[in-house]
């Protein structure tokens, strides 16, 4: 992995609203997200948070649009064009609806997908490098990290046999090949080593309860200190 300066990890930090907290969920396809994400908003809305799920791309009407506009793309995207959309797109949904959600006290913003899937994607599997996207993001709001990010890890063969198990039509990151799916676990992996604390690696080849209670863990110390 390649070298960051610390300073450039340190700048990126978490919003500061006193009883509302910003979540996130990373991993490959077929890491069940969507299943823990559901689990985990159903908890804290028994715990009376206003709890918000977004998605990225997307999550405002231009993040929308943009959302769209990659997915469905038939024409391969340069690498560099990639990342500043999916930097647009984030840059807005924390103008526009992030950061206002979370200034209303006892909120929870649960986020799937957000910088470290960058740094996976474009950093690492699309090789435009760490630092680069890291650069990329030093300035506001996007130098704005959740409180807690749970990468959920399987391997590409688990991810292989999910996705064969929903039998969905692939979109244009999921048609990639075998190479791109190590890169992108090579690339979470990295994330991980950038982040340690805020990032809790979950297994996700467990059982969906087992998965659960894993993230709840991490969950609670984070609600109770």
């Amino acid at each position: 992995m390649e070298e960051i300066n610390q300073d450039l990890i340190n700048s990126f930090r978490a919003p500061a609203f006193p009883g509302s907290f910003f979540l996130s969920f990373e991993g490959i396809e077929g890491a069940g997200k969507s299943t823990q994400i559901v689990k985990i908003k159903e908890f804290l809305e028994s715990k009376n948070f206003r709890v918000l799920v977004l998605r990225e791309p997307g999550g405002t009407p231009f993040g929308e649009k943009l959302r769209s506009a990659i997915l469905n793309t038939k024409t391969a995207l340069h690498p560099v064009a990639e990342a500043h959309l999916f930097a647009a797109s984030r840059a807005q949904l924390l103008e526009e609806v992030t950061l206002r959600e979370l200034s209303i006290p006892n909120t929870v913003i649960i986020c799937d997908r957000y910088i470290d899937s960058t740094l996976a994607y474009q950093g690492t599997a699309r090789k435009l490098g760490l630092k680069t996207i890291l650069d990329m993001h030093n300035c506001f709001p996007l130098n704005l990290v959740p409180h807690l990010t749970f990468y959920l890890k399987i391997s590409i063969e688990t991810s292989q046999e999910r996705q064969k198990m929903r039998n969905a039509p692939k979109d244009y990151f999921e048609s990639q090949g075998l190479d791109f799916y190590k890169s992108l676990v090579e690339g979470y992996e990295n994330s991980y080593k950038l982040f340690p604390k805020r990032i809790k690696l979950i297994d996700a080849e467990k059982n969906s309860d087992e998965v659960y209670e894993s993230i709840l863990k991490e969950l609670m110390n984070l609600l109770e200190n």
